[in-house]
């Protein structure tokens, strides 16, 4: 019992039951509500009361409240949320953007023709590389379905690298074996959509202030720059002011890695950036792109206090700071970048992707948009002509990863994935992901392995212990040469390499980057065919077979080899009867025999390795050190055998 000390009456505390969710038990919770605190002002509960018609009233705005109360709930939560506005603001919150629209990607062939040239009086011709043209990046092509494809990259035919091989190949000769024209051939990657440019102009400036782009779908912004041709980055967040740029790779721009300028082109550096953007997608699915709130000369307006000044902060001190210090975080950005003003910002961006995108293999053929150049002084305008026009292009293999736009329960799926990582490398698995997306640009990484770092421990009486170091990794790298067989990764590939990791590594993580052995092996075999069928054909499908079994791509550092694997393979050929034990060095008669190649003088690795002494119940398996077996010559060093038929 409560008493109010103004009246000096005393009053009378109501218990409410909060337990009533839906129309019945509100109804209820009234009624009994009723009959306990006015039992004597109302008691006529009949269906057909007026006093009835208030209290079902009531039940029906509690029942409405509480059904709108739990669907809110329900809408903030990523699992549960139904509304498309919602599942989009939450995703986001979580740093993923939804797919509005997928893109195809495809890889092409490209080819020109350029004339023959001799330089000893006849006796050996080689492509005049005089006639040889450069693509320009983001040229188009098109399917004859119409479908538009962007080209990722340049195409120059003038070189050609470990990064951007080139094959030269010798056209028909018109007359008495003496060739006329080299076809030159080189692959591009291509993505589906269209590319287009909007221009914005900002007056004054304005915090945070943000665009829409016109079209839906957009996949992927190409680039933005103002009217005084300044750069602007995007970013994850707006609070994040380093970012990635990439430098051309030369004796200039650094002299310490240009030395390997055909193999990785561009370097890779971490710049500090007031001009950054951040994308947003709307539930029309629009992107926004949204700017900083710097409106001074320093647009960051960076607070670096001084040491001797931290505990001055304190409510017992005189601060020489003017707002309150967070000791946890010495460095403040107060504006998140730079908001443009008085200029022109042009947005060139991609949109534009769906199943129908992933188009059959040779159909993209047309050049659309394309800008190819040939430095034509001093040569024969004829020869010239005639190598602009021998351009052409092609999709050996249909186009793939199309698709439209993400559905609400694969946003829901992506989004907590995207979560759980937090666009960090934690894992072995991380790591490796983050090596294999490293731009192209930047190096060509074929393989990775990770493994922990161990140290040598000696104790008091001399002996050595091998001990695990948990807070260091050693990343075992190889790339491709010029003809798509491993090598070690150059300086400049490391370098670059080394800074892209930084930004994802956890700051305890320490990472050595070493090349990887790569031990070249040969294969021999002898088969039994079947009568009736053609020996050298069934022989020459067999060599296909382990030629596809050996295929680097395939191949993984440490990966052993598995003879009957190959053995197996060899038998699934058509007018195969038996794999059988070659006879020649095969003193254990195994079905398949496996060599070590290593003549440095050959073209081989020259690393030795003992085969014998590896093999145990039919596995070949790598050194302790990290290691890959590579057949690296597949037309000399597959040797099979056709020794009978049944």
């Amino acid at each position: 019992m409560a008493v109010d000390y103004n009246t000096n009456k005393k009053v009378v505390k109501k218990e409410v039951s909060y337990l009533g969710r839906d129309f019945s038990s509100v109804r209820q919770n009234l009624i009994e509500f009723a009959k306990t605190y006015f039992p004597t002002q109302y008691n006529d509960f009949n269906e057909s009361s007026p006093g009835m018609m208030f209290v079902e009233m009531a039940s029906y705005v509690g029942d409405v409240l509480n059904y709108y109360v739990d669907n809110q709930y329900r809408e903030t939560l990523l699992n549960y949320a139904e509304e498309k506005k919602n599942v989009y603001n939450i995703a986001q919150s979580y740093g993923y953007k939804p797919k509005t629209a997928v893109p195809a990607s495809v890889e092409l062939e490209v080819t020109q023709t350029v004339p023959a040239k001799s330089t000893d009086g006849g006796a050996t011709y080689f492509a005049d590389l005089d006639y040889a043209g450069v693509v320009s990046t983001n040229g188009i092509v098109s399917s004859d379905s119409g479908v538009d494809f962007t080209l990722l990259d340049q195409v120059d035919f003038r070189v050609s690298s470990s990064l951007d091989p080139m094959s030269v190949e010798v056209v028909q000769p018109s007359s008495g074996n003496i060739p006329t024209e080299f076809l030159l051939k080189k692959r591009v990657l291509a993505k589906s959509g269209t590319t287009t440019e909007q221009t914005f102009t900002f007056t004054s400036a304005k915090k945070f202030d943000k665009v829409t782009l016109g079209n839906t779908g957009v996949t992927e912004i190409v680039s933005i720059t103002d009217s005084n041709s300044n750069t602007w980055y995007e970013v994850p967040f707006l609070a994040q002011d380093t970012v990635f740029e990439s430098i051309e790779n030369t004796s200039l721009n650094d002299p310490t890695y240009s030395q390997y300028q055909n193999d990785t082109p561009y370097m890779l550096r971490l710049i500090k950036s007031s001009r950054r953007f951040i994308t947003r997608v709307t539930e029309d699915d629009r992107t926004e792109v949204r700017f900083g709130a710097g409106i001074s000369d320093n647009p960051d307006e960076v607070i670096v206090p001084n040491p001797d000044n931290v505990g001055s902060a304190l409510g017992f001190g005189v601060s020489k700071l003017d707002e309150s210090f967070d000791p946890s975080n010495f460095m403040k950005t107060k504006t998140y970048g730079l908001a443009p003003s008085n200029t022109t910002l042009t947005i060139k961006y991609r949109y534009g992707g769906a199943v129908e995108h992933n188009v059959r293999a040779n159909s993209i053929t047309s050049g659309k948009n394309i800008t190819f150049t040939i430095d034509s002084g001093n040569l024969d305008s004829t020869k010239v002509q005639t190598a602009e026009d021998s351009l052409s292009f092609n999709n050996v293999l249909p186009a793939t990863g199309g698709a439209s736009k993400e559905t609400l329960t694969e946003i829901k799926q992506n989004a907590l994935a995207y979560l759980n990582t937090q666009n960090r490398a934690v894992t072995r698995q991380d790591y490796i992901t983050r090596v294999y997306s490293l731009p192209q640009k930047f190096g060509n990484i074929a393989k990775a392995f990770i493994v922990q770092d161990e140290q040598n421990e000696t104790n008091t009486e001399g002996e050595t212990n091998i001990i695990p170091n948990p807070l260091a990794m050693n990343m075992y790298l190889l790339g491709y040469d010029d003809n798509r067989k491993l090598t070690s990764i150059n300086d400049a590939v490391k370098q670059n390499l080394k800074m892209y990791l930084s930004q994802y590594r956890i700051l305890t993580d320490a990472i050595n980057l070493k090349n990887a052995y790569v031990v070249n092996v040969g294969v021999k075999f002898a088969i039994i065919t079947q009568r009736g069928y053609n020996k050298s054909e069934v022989l020459f499908n067999c060599v296909q077979a382990v030629k596809n079994h050996f295929d680097t791509s395939k191949w993984q550092i440490n990966q052993p080899i598995v003879l009957s694997d190959i053995a197996y393979e060899i038998s699934l050929v058509e007018g195969v009867a038996s794999v059988v034990p070659p006879k020649d060095n095969n003193p254990d008669k195994q079905l398949i025999v496996i060599t070590n190649k290593a003549t440095t003088s050959s073209g081989y690795s020259g690393n030795v390795y003992d085969i014998e002494s590896a093999t145990r119940d039919g596995v070949i398996y790598p050194s302790l050190d990290p290691s890959i077996f590579e057949v690296k010559y597949p037309n000399q060093d597959i040797l099979g055998k056709v020794v009978g038929d049944i």
